[in-house]
């Protein structure tokens, strides 16, 4: 209440500025003994009025010009009271843990464990190459991969449930002088060839289909003096169904080539339509 009381005062004391030139004025005019205008002349004499006069201005001053020094002045501390403390400042938060205690860690990412993206199987590794045909096998008796050659069957996913087509993809690093791909079929019920293509040129493969009890057998022979160039190339058979999906489990295919490394074999089974 006190420290709000002696703000105030402070404030209007500052804020307060005499009409010295008013007071002076006046302080003349009883000296000169000049009338005052706001009053009639009482016909007495003027010397105590001035007197009057003069020591009500420098009352006025006195007291306003100890008032403001009083204010102003920041009263000095009694002696047995202590001063009102400031109020203290929020603590930092401690950058560190402490000395004591289990410390506090930002956690990281495990270096093993957790989610991760599913692993993509490895592209075979090529094998010695040798006039053996040796190559890169998988686990399941394939060998997909012989040298500069690999391959790939698949199940084509442009097929119904009466139709399907049966994809041989060959990749070869080197040109090849002698090509055999051959695709056989299961016979599952209702299996009967409608056609097969190639991505290489027509006449240069001798193309031959037989019918036999437990698969129909596509042949796809490179012609003497031709040859397969290094690239991508797409051998597909067609063929009728029994209604329903096609099982591929026991469809089968085999590769024979020769290039500037010698003889190359790769064959495998065939992966389901995507």
């Amino acid at each position: 209440m006190n420290e709000e009381l002696t703000g105030r005062l402070r404030a209007a004391a500052e804020a307060h500025q005499p009409d010295r030139a008013r007071i002076l004025a006046r302080v003349e005019r009883g000296m000169s003994g000049a009338p005052d205008h706001h009053r009639g002349s009482s016909g007495a004499r003027p010397w105590p009025r001035v007197a009057l006069a003069s020591l009500a201005a420098v009352s006025v001053l006195a007291v306003g010009g100890f008032a403001v020094a009083a204010i102003v002045q920041s009263p000095p501390a009694r002696p047995g009271v202590p001063a009102t403390p400031a109020t203290p400042a929020a603590p930092a938060t401690p950058s560190a843990p402490p000395a004591s205690g289990t410390p506090r860690s930002t956690p990281s990412a495990p270096a093993t464990g957790g989610p991760t993206a599913p692993d993509r199987p490895s592209p075979p590794s090529p094998g010695p190459a040798a006039s053996g045909g040796a190559g890169s096998a998988r686990p399941d008796g394939a060998r997909v991969q012989d040298g500069p050659l690999s391959s790939a069957g698949s199940l084509n996913p442009g097929g119904n449930a009466y139709w399907a087509q049966s994809d041989i993809t060959l990749k070869t690093a080197q040109p090849l002088t002698a090509l055999t791909v051959e695709l056989r079929v299961a016979q599952t019920g209702g299996v009967q060839s409608t056609g097969s293509w190639r991505t290489l040129p027509a006449e240069d493969f001798t193309v031959t289909v037989q019918q036999e009890a437990a698969a129909v057998v596509y042949r796809w022979t490179l012609k003497p003096g031709r040859t397969v160039p290094a690239g991508q190339h797409v051998f597909a058979g067609q063929y009728n169904h029994a209604a329903g999906e096609r099982e591929a489990g026991n469809d089968r295919y085999r590769v024979d080539a020769n290039g500037a490394r010698g003889a190359l074999s790769v064959w495998g089974g065939f992966t389901p339509a995507r």
